[in-house]
């Protein structure tokens, strides 16, 4: 076997490293994405036994997280000085995630690439998820039904006159409404929508359960 020269390794362990994540900071805009805990929890939650789904509990749409983004792909698991949050930090986002779980995982995939500590990027976090209405009508759901994705999406621009159509998708998932996700800028204005995001579930006829 013969062994690679010196430069020739150097290489290999810089490519290496190179493809460990981007560089925090460098993003184009930010995703708000927003999941139908109902949906979720059919799909996955109850199989999980996730806290999240409890009987007890009554959540309609949950931060799924908030996404940093070119406006061609998007960044993911950066390196950044900023340490980890503390158990206690992803505790104070359950109200709004469901879980904690939920909390740590979007700050190791995303929030590590918005440049900003922990701390800082759950409170960024909650200023855009408190920043845009849930419209109210979801919640008052009776029963299954099921509708045109285009309502859910029209529900949302109705109750939030600043977005324009090409500033939110709203994403279906086997059947199912599954997630709004409303593209805003770096302070948290809407914007439009790059490419990748905009790709608006099309099914007349998707699922939308109830909150439980």
């Amino acid at each position: 076997m013969q062994f690679l020269k010196p430069l020739a390794l150097a290489c290999l362990c810089a490519s290496s490293l190179a493809a460990e994540g981007e560089r925090a900071g460098d993003f184009d805009y930010y995703v708000l994405s927003l999941s139908w805990s109902p949906t979720w929890c059919t799909l996955e939650g109850d199989a999980r036994n996730s806290p999240q789904c409890d009987p007890r509990e009554d959540f309609g749409w949950t931060l799924h997280g908030l996404w940093p983004q070119f406006h061609r792909g998007w960044p993911s698991f950066c390196n950044t000085i900023e340490r980890n949050p503390p158990r206690s930090l992803t505790n104070e986002m359950a109200d709004i995630m469901g879980t904690s779980g939920l909390a740590w995982y979007q700050w190791k995939k995303h929030g590590r690439c918005s440049g900003l500590s922990a701390e800082d990027y759950y409170a960024l976090s909650r200023r855009a998820y408190e920043g845009i209405t849930r419209p109210p009508v979801f919640r008052k759901l009776g029963k299954s039904v099921t509708v045109p994705a285009r309502v859910v999406e029209q529900a949302f621009l109705k109750a939030n006159p600043t977005l324009e159509p090409d500033m939110i998708t709203i994403t279906c998932r086997d059947g199912f409404i599954q997630e709004a996700r409303i593209c805003l800028s770096k302070s948290l204005d809407p914007v439009p929508c790059g490419q990748d995001t905009v790709r608006d579930c099309s099914l007349k006829d998707a699922r939308l359960d109830p909150v439980r």
